[in-house]
């Protein structure tokens, strides 16, 4: 396409203008605008500029690379004239180079250096809607360190370029700086929407059917979207077979070797063999490059997003439906260079729900990187910097309380309350990859394994594609160190590898530090990982089922208390112990995979791991045996790697371990009798009534809830004896709950709520304290001659009569006794004299004789 025709050269002019006026602008220009080529070059002669450079960021190491080549064709210069790059492993810059492409951990690096930047005129974010964790992190730095470090007569400006994203937002942190906006030309796209696809369904079916329906309906070139590296893999399996010999099917996501990706983006008249392509891309063709002959987008709605949980440090995969904003630049994939149509796969109903822009990654990422690089720049509080977003507050102290297990960081001598960076953590600051890598390096040094660590941390800080060795990483550091041989398909990624080692081995020579440990060779692998992730040490579960008691379990319990496994046919489930350098699982998972891992010989605890364990007295209850375990224990976080049995149990300890138990469990599993029920019960009546003789309600509170809260002060200095279950039921819980009622209130409890109350006939009945009121369930024969409703506690409290039949059935319940022998009373005795001819049922109840018998056992009596 001319570069004259695009929609950015109409704004241009007013680019320049207000870049001349100030030092901070927001451009917003739609995707194929124009603007990542065109606007530096346009900038690069004005005045204020003076000669200085401009650093351009692109989020992706193939965008900086195409966007470079693509303005150096247009200087009709080579890359690395007055345009270069530099991305990881690659640097195309001279001394001519005004513009620089580089992606943005390395402008990170640069304001380290040289917070001043000399030489540098202006910053442009580009693509900045993709919000990544060191675009927020740049700009915050390069905000601060203009205003800290550059004269007003030589300003740093600052440009941030996007297609989509909230541009008030951005204009009021760079203090309501001018925005711009291009609108772009974009060939008409048609829609159709399909079924939606579950974010836990299977999409490799739904993908097939469409994209084979696309090469039928439409002539051009497909762009599919999917969620991942596996989702491409499958489909690439799955329609190589049903295309055509002039289609091609070529994958793009970031793992691929920069060479591939630029196979997936190059244009077709390139390889005159095709006709027609199909790429399976993940989101990083949304906005990022411009692959050209795209004229049809099949769109899945779905991307796979890492999210960081700080409660167990450990990042999951969350498959999730794209945002709105994502889902129109998908779209528009199809009408950068003609007409186009796009199949999205969910309803056209279901659009309007999507939320509208994608969370950025600050906000559910691994902040560790991040917090090192501040407390390098000289701050602990994330407050000192202007941010868009502002980092959480707990992944931000999670990263800090791991850096500080790292031995990253120390106290200020000055202020307690004040973070800095140690000696090491300083020259983990140095290295260009994660912390927990770099720790891992610097301490290769010490340990003589600089090369094994180095292949290590390069295989962790990218995908490779040696599938063939499984989860076992050891066999994958082997290729890299040259004990195994590469397989040629992969010489591409092995010579990469072997650049990005020898970046790393360099790093590791400067490090100040005498080799003094040896180490076996087998044991290497396993070690470095626990220094570099002591989280993730691992440690084989047992069999729960006693017929696979012999065989290993594939499930392992981690140092941070998760769980995960390994196939059971895997070969690590042979060892008790891994290193566990990959995992990770999906949203709602109970358990995590273990995705590349090490053995790891537990003798290594007690000599070059010894600093991670501890020794600690463990008393706790196994509900399994139903008993009190006390043990020595050394541990590492949450695993028991060595105990022994305490012979003395320190008592507090064995208290509150009781106390535990029994609060889970309730206070059922004491021997709770009907008796010691009742006894609290009348206590409770008569608290409830506030019933002693004048004073204030002197009467304890024994419900259950106040005594599960109470332990301490009535139940436990009596628990000694308590070693396992059986042992509760020779506890003597009357006598514990005794002391609650001090003189003289057991007196007053059976002067006021007595445990029986004595009717008529000469029984003394049971009165059940567990109701409101208490009831006094008695045969009806044995009340005759009662007149007035039965009331204890000095008459105040009416009991509640259920009088019952000779069978025992309830016949009335009433707490107005007289009311019924003048009312409900005859319409009982119809009822029942007939049923129980035996038993007296007189006409005036008030003058009959009270009986607990028949009457022909009353005639016998009298």
């Amino acid at each position: 396409m001319n570069p004259k025709s695009l929609p950015i050269n109409d704004i241009l002019d007013d680019v320049r203008l207000h870049l001349q006026q100030r030092d901070e602008l927001v451009l917003q220009a739609a995707p194929g605008a124009g603007k990542t080529t065109l606007v530096p070059l346009a900038l690069l002669a004005e005045p204020w500029l003076k000669n200085q450079k401009i650093l351009m960021l692109e989020p992706r190491r193939m965008a900086a690379r195409t966007s470079a080549e693509r303005m150096a064709s247009l200087l009709n210069e080579k890359v690395g004239e007055t345009v270069g790059y530099a991305i990881r492993q690659e640097k195309r810059i001279s001394p001519k180079t005004r513009i620089e492409v580089i992606t943005e951990g390395i402008l990170t690096r640069m304001l380290q250096d040289d917070p001043e930047l000399q030489g540098v005129g202006l910053i442009i974010f580009d693509e900045f809607h993709e919000r990544n964790l060191n675009t927020d992190l740049g700009l915050a730095l390069s905000l601060q360190a203009r205003e800290l470090f550059r004269e007003p007569e030589k300003p740093l400006k600052l440009l941030v370029m996007s297609a989509t994203l909230d541009g008030s937002a951005v204009a009021k942190l760079l203090g309501d700086a001018p925005q711009i906006e291009s609108k772009g030309r974009m060939y008409p796209v048609t829609l159709q929407y399909g079924k939606a696809i579950k974010t836990n369904e299977s999409i490799i079916d739904s993908v097939v059917a469409t994209i084979e329906k696309a090469l039928i309906e439409t002539s051009g070139s497909i762009l599919v979207f999917l969620p991942g590296q596996g989702e491409i893999l499958q489909i690439q399996k799955a329609i190589q077979p049903k295309v055509e010999n002039n289609v091609c099917v070529l994958p793009l996501y970031g793992a691929l070797p920069l060479s591939s990706q630029m196979q997936a983006i190059s244009p077709l008249e390139e390889n005159g063999k095709y006709q027609r392509k199909i790429v399976l891309a993940t989101d990083i063709a949304e906005t990022s490059i411009t692959i050209p002959d795209i004229s049809t987008v099949v769109d899945s709605g779905l991307s796979r997003q890492p999210h960081f949980d700080p409660v167990t440090g450990m990042t999951r995969l969350h498959t999730r439906r794209v945002s709105q904003t994502s889902s129109i630049q998908r779209m528009g994939r199809a009408g950068r260079t003609q007409q186009g149509h796009c199949y999205r796969l969910w309803s056209e109903t279901s659009q309007i729900t999507l939320e509208k822009q994608t969370p950025a990654e600050i906000l559910q990422a691994d902040l560790c990187p991040l917090v090192l690089q501040l407390l390098q720049w000289g701050i602990s509080d994330c407050d000192e910097l202007q941010w868009l977003d502002k980092p959480p507050e707990a992944a931000f102290n999670q990263a800090l309380d791991l850096l500080h297990a790292l031995g990253a960081t120390q106290q200020s001598p000055q202020d307690t309350k004040q973070v800095t960076l140690s000696e090491h953590g300083i020259q983990m600051a140095v290295f260009p990859t994660h912390p927990r890598l770099a720790h891992m390096l610097i301490r290769s040094v010490q340990f003589g394994c600089v090369k094994h660590a180095a292949a290590l941390a390069t295989l962790l800080s990218d995908k490779d594609p040696l599938r063939q060795y499984g989860s076992d990483i050891s066999a994958k550091v082997a290729v890299l160190t040259g004990d195994i041989p590469c397989e040629k398909q992969f010489n591409g990624w092995y010579q990469r590898s072997q650049k990005q080692m020898a970046t790393f081995t360099n790093y590791c020579r400067s490090i100040k530090v005498t080799s003094t440990e040896n180490i076996e060779s087998s044991d290497i692998t396993g070690l470095l990982i626990s220094l570099a992730y002591p989280d993730r040490i691992a440690q084989r579960r047992k069999q729960s089922s006693s017929k696979d008691r012999n065989k290993p379990s594939g499930r392992y319990l981690l140092s941070n208390g998760r769980a995960a496994g390994l196939n059971e046919n895997d070969k690590l489930v042979q060892h008790q112990y891994l290193a566990i350098a990959e995992i990770g699982g999906r949203a709602h998972q109970r358990d995590d995979s273990i995705y590349a891992a090490a053995s790891l010989n537990p003798d290594l605890f007690t000599t070059h791991l010894a600093p991670l364990v501890t020794s600690s007295q463990q008393v706790t209850w196994d509900d399994e045996g139903g008993r009190l375990i006390a043990e020595q224990q050394q541990k590492i976080s949450s695993l028991v790697i060595q105990s022994r049995p305490l012979t003395d149990i320190p008592v507090e300890e064995k208290r509150q371990v009781l106390k535990l138990l029994i609060q889970q469990k309730g206070l059922r599993i004491l021997p709770w009798s009907e008796n010691i029920s009742q006894w609290c019960a009348r206590i409770q009546c008569l608290r409830a009534q506030n019933l002693i003789d004048g004073d204030d309600n002197q009467w304890p509170d024994v419900s259950d809830e106040n005594l599960l809260g109470t332990l301490d002060d009535w139940l436990l200095p009596y628990v000694d004896i308590i070693n396992k279950l059986e042992d509760f039921k020779k506890f003597d819980l009357q006598s514990c709950l005794s002391h609650l009622l001090p003189w003289p209130l057991p007196a007053k409890l059976d002067e006021l709520a007595p445990i029986t109350f004595k009717v008529p006939s000469g029984s003394n009945i049971k009165i059940d304290y567990s109701h409101n009121p208490p009831v006094l369930a008695v045969k009806l024969q044995e009340m005759f001659g009662c007149q007035q409703t039965p009331s204890i506690a000095q008459s105040r409290i009416k009991l509640l009569v259920h009088l019952l039949s000779p069978a025992r059935k309830p016949l009335q319940i009433t707490q107005d006794l007289e009311g019924f022998w003048e009312g409900s009373y005859e319409q009982v005795k119809k009822e029942m004299k007939g049923r129980y001819p035996k038993h007296p049922w007189p006409d005036d109840p008030l003058q009959a004789l009270a009986t607990r018998y028949t009457k022909h056992n009353k005639s016998k009596k009298s």
